[in-house]
């Protein structure tokens, strides 16, 4: 259901955003010995965790429901944020390429002040509603597509825009934030709440919301990877080879799951076009074709491909 694009009136901010306010418990750090500030910013790492596992259950429903609209036709994964957010999102999407061989067409990053506040801070863009409104247009995104917006705060008018534009275009919208009347939650079709607290500098939500945003992220996109049949047997097995010691963690991957040589493994590979899941099957006997066929029949799931194939592995 679509929403109308749009910001209503929110109580004060200072009453429940829990991200700005001050900690009396750390009232007074700067006067504390180094070790006592590590502990303190330590404490607030693991606090960031906490939060995650608080969330496990809402990042289950975001997971299945993303597999369920990529795995339906050539959907694009969409991250949008502003500041630490927004970088966080581009980490996360950037990594999927060479680890899963995620395409690189079907990543989108909606970075409020563009490429520029990769390595410099453009603190006003976030302000910007137009901005994040245009990002969705310009870039069409649609029935297909998932769009996942970011923001400590949950007040972002760039993300929020973002989010609320997507929404109404019939995406997909799952938003992460770490207050929990943030407005953003509700703006989206999945919601994620990281409750962290305050943070033990006020409003550094770089420190303990960043790092819960940072590892939802990692679980998120993993367990999708998973969900997409790119993880085998605890392997990466859509993998792209682009250096040395990935050339040979591939030979490895085939080494493993087939029993067979180096030789053969590397050979296999070679034949494939690096392909990790159609050298395992050439290995274990399927010609060319019939891996090539059976892999799309099964959405590139090896599991269940080795099972049509009658192909058997070693445990």
């Amino acid at each position: 259901m679509s929403r109308k694009v749009g910001f209503p009136e929110h109580s004060n901010p200072r009453e429940w955003r829990e991200t700005e306010q001050r900690s009396s418990r750390y009232a007074g750090l700067e006067t504390w010995g180094t070790d006592e500030v590590l502990k303190a910013l330590l404490g607030g790492q693991m606090q960031a965790l906490n939060a995650v596992w608080a969330a496990l259950g809402e990042l289950e429903t975001a997971v299945d429901a993303t597999a369920q609209r990529l795995k339906a036709g050539e959907g694009r994964l969409v991250y949008v944020g502003a500041g630490t957010s927004g970088r966080l999102g581009v980490l996360d999407g950037i990594e999927l390429i060479p680890t899963f061989g995620w395409p690189e067409e079907r990543l989108i990053y909606g970075l409020a002040g563009g490429e520029a506040g990769l390595l410099r801070p453009q603190e006003g863009a976030e302000d910007s509603v137009e901005a994040g409104r245009n990002f969705v247009i310009e870039h069409k995104v649609g029935v297909q597509d998932v769009v996942l917006g970011l923001a400590a705060s949950g007040t972002t008018p760039f993300t929020r825009a973002a989010i609320q534009t997507a929404r109404a275009s019939g995406a997909l919208t799952i938003s992460l934030a770490n207050n929990p009347q943030s407005p953003l939650l509700a703006d989206a079709e999945h919601e994620v709440l990281l409750r962290t607290g305050a943070e033990v500098l006020a409003g550094s939500t770089r420190l303990s919301a960043g790092t819960s945003q940072k590892a939802a992220l990692n679980l998120f996109s993993t367990a999708l990877m998973v969900r997409l049949n790119k993880v085998y047997r605890g392997y990466m097995v859509d993998m792209q080879l682009t250096n040395d010691k990935l050339d040979q963690r591939a030979k490895d991957m085939v080494v493993s799951l087939t029993g067979c040589s180096q030789e053969k493994a590397a050979a296999s590979l070679h034949e494939s076009g690096n392909q990790i899941k159609l050298a395992v099957l050439l290995v274990l006997g399927a010609t060319k074709q019939q891996a090539t066929n059976v892999l799309a029949e099964t959405q590139g799931d090896l599991g269940e491909s080795l099972q049509v194939l009658g192909l058997h592995q070693p445990e």
